[in-house]
This record gives C-alpha cells, structure tokens and sequence, in this order.
C-alpha cells in the first residue's frame, strides 16, 4: 500500500497538552489548534518526501527509509534520525517523541506521537 497523496486532517487528541510539552509558545498553540493542516505524501521506492502545510507554515522532510535525514521537528528544530518502515507503518524518534505514522487503510493516516505519558494522535483522510 502507498502513501503516496494529499490527506487533511480529521481529528486530532491532546494536541495542546502535547504542544506545550514541547515547548510551543501558547499564542502559537491557540493559532494552530484549529488549522485542518493538509500533508502531502510522495513515496518514490525508499524515498519519501513529506510536506505538511498548516496555514501558513510549510514544513518539508524528504528522508530514505534506514537512512539518517535531517528531518524538521514542529518546533522548526532540525534533527538527524533515521526513519523505519514496518508494513503500513513508519517510524521516527525525534528527541524523545517516538512517531508513528500508519496507513490504515488506503484513505486514512493516523500519526500517533508520544512523549513521556502523553500521546498526541492525529487522524487524517485522503482528499
């Protein structure tokens, strides 16, 4: 299964509980609870190429799947990580917050992500 193609969110759990973990100002926090951000997905064998536009912020991240990338965390902060693949699932740690990203079925992509007890989960379907 691809996860080629564009998918707005539908749904969204502990997204300010997760947001302020992280250290997002609360001004940004208000502006973006209510964004349907729109992720465009490009999967091209290994590489991928992920862009994610929330108003108007842009964030891109192209990495090859068991390579190190440089991937953009939602703070704007850069790290190196190594993104794995396990069937319909990718997986990232970014500074502590494990992500999983998860094709559910052709149409739907839930992004689960966790750190320490709290679990921010993203639901969203393809346009």
């Amino acid at each position: 299964m691809s996860f080629s193609g564009k998918y707005q969110l539908e749904s969204q759990e502990n997204f300010e509980p997760f947001m302020k973990a992280i250290g997002l100002p609360d001004e940004l926090i208000q502006k973006g609870k209510d964004v349907k951000s729109i992720s465009e997905i490009e999967e091209n064998g290994n590489n991928f190429k992920v862009t994610v536009t929330t108003g108007s912020k842009v964030l891109v991240n192209s990495f090859t799947i068991g390579q190190e990338a440089e991937l953009e965390t939602i703070t704007g902060e850069k790290v190196k990580a190594v993104v794995q693949r396990e069937g319909n699932k990718l997986k990232v740690s970014l500074k502590g917050i494990e992500s999983v990203t998860e094709l559910v079925d052709g149409n739907v992509i839930v992004n689960t992500m966790t750190l320490g007890g709290i679990v921010y989960k993203r639901t969203s379907k393809r346009m």
